[in-house]
């Protein structure tokens, strides 16, 4: 017997929350119920702009026709064989994503960590099987301020005191240097025990810290010279969230392991690759490594649709152009409480400037109540990454919904 839709209010689901669900996030204290393209709707039918995209998971807008399609299409057919049997769609996938980004092979997992996890087992076999490390002495140097998930390994090589506080004792094996810091790679890759480095694009969590020119074309040369494996987590840089369909192609850098999540599917389910030759990929042999729902056949048909997408619709493109406007549209208001802008592309952040430590989060709150969604990161910065359909016209309001609630930290 099904009973009616009660319709309930804003605070039933959140005490709902409070109650029964763990407190491990903060969320700013809105109830969603639809998205479509640029746009969120709460519970009480109030319409937000989303500026943090799933944390760059719905670049290609909120339940894009396509992709939702593809996803209903085959979902009515078959979602799960795992990988004891084949599927008509693994191969596929496989093809098209390794010949879109020029690699022999992709490992498909679910998850943005999972894939980082697997990057780091595929680097440590390397190191083992074909660099010749000695086994149990490979090392992978990392950069302080990094984020790539939260698994147990991934908080060892963490300096986030809050993602690592009484969860240890640590994996060992991650050496970390600072980022955007060539003389520190080249002294940290003087080791001959070191396999890879490990690093973002662009740091994402750590506030949209974006490097140098040439740091990362510069680090890949070292690497090279050093022997070592140089390992780009584009989960949240990639897939045209920059301007380009991967950060690293503005210099040019194909990493020798690729890790992408997040945009993969388009927001719809998690879906997560690593990329690489088969130098790299085939030292992992059956039974080795695996995942029950990677590379499930909703999730390949989804991811296909998902890259389509941001063919098709040009969104590199249109990041590019839009993230250079946005910023100069930004730093034109010349308010006291922004520090600094900064971002590629439609990957963007403001730090905000003000005697009070709440500042960030309180202004996140007025542009909630102005129709706009946002969230602090690291107490003072503020994340601002709408998906990639938005246009100039939308852009222009959103910087005078930004100029307007600025003024609750007056």
């Amino acid at each position: 017997m099904h009973t009616a839709h009660v319709a309930h209010d804003t605070p039933y689901y959140l005490e709902l929350e409070e109650k029964f669900g763990a407190h491990n996030y903060h969320p700013l204290p809105v109830v969603l119920n639809k998205g479509e393209g640029v746009f969120l709707w709460d519970i009480e039918g109030k319409r937000y702009y989303d500026f943090l995209s799933g944390y760059s998971a719905v670049n290609q807008g909120h339940c894009h026709p396509k992709i939702i399609d593809a996803l209903i299409e085959q979902a009515t057919k078959l979602t799960l064989t795992s990988r004891a049997f084949h599927s008509d769609l693994l191969g596929e996938y496989e093809k098209y994503i390794t010949q879109l980004f020029g690699y022999d092979k992709v490992l498909p997992m679910n998850t943005g960590v999972e894939a980082v996890e697997t990057a780091i087992k595929l680097t440590r076999r390397w190191g083992y099987a074909v660099k010749g490390i000695a086994d149990g002495a490979a090392k992978i140097i990392v950069c302080e301020g990094n984020f790539h998930g939260r698994t147990s390994t991934v908080i060892s090589f963490s300096n986030d005191e809050s993602a690592r506080a009484m969860f240890g004792p640590f994996m060992p094996g991650f050496v970390a240097i600072p980022y955007n810091d060539l003389d520190a790679l080249e002294k940290a890759l003087q080791d001959e025990n070191v396999a890879g480095f490990l690093v973002e694009p662009i740091q994402g969590e750590a506030g949209v810290v974006v490097p140098d020119e040439g740091y990362l074309s510069g680090a890949f040369q070292l690497c090279k010279e050093a022997n070592v494996l140089f390992i780009a987590d584009e989960i949240q840089t990639g897939l045209a969230r920059t301007g380009k369909m991967l950060a690293c192609d503005y210099e040019d850098v194909h990493p020798d392991i690729l890790i992408l999540g997040k945009a993969l599917s388009g927001g719809v389910l998690p879906v997560s690759a690593v990329l690489a030759n088969d130098e790299i990929m085939l030292t992992i042999k059956a039974g080795e490594h695996g995942s029950t729902y990677g590379g499930n056949p909703l999730a390949c048909k989804v991811a296909i649709a998902a890259l389509e997408v941001l063919q098709e619709e040009n969104m590199a493109q249109n990041a590019a152009d839009l993230g250079d406007y946005f910023r100069k549209e930004i730093k034109s208001l010349n308010s006291p409480f922004i520090k600094i802008v900064r971002g590629k592309g439609l990957l963007n952040a403001i730090i905000i400037e003000h005697s009070n430590s709440e500042a960030a989060w309180d202004l996140c709150l007025a542009l909630k109540d102005n129709g706009l969604l946002a969230k602090p990161t690291h107490g003072d910065k503020i994340r601002l990454a709408p998906p990639l359909v938005i246009t100039k016209e939308q852009i222009d309001e959103c910087v005078e919904i930004l100029n307007e609630s600025l003024k609750v930290l007056a």
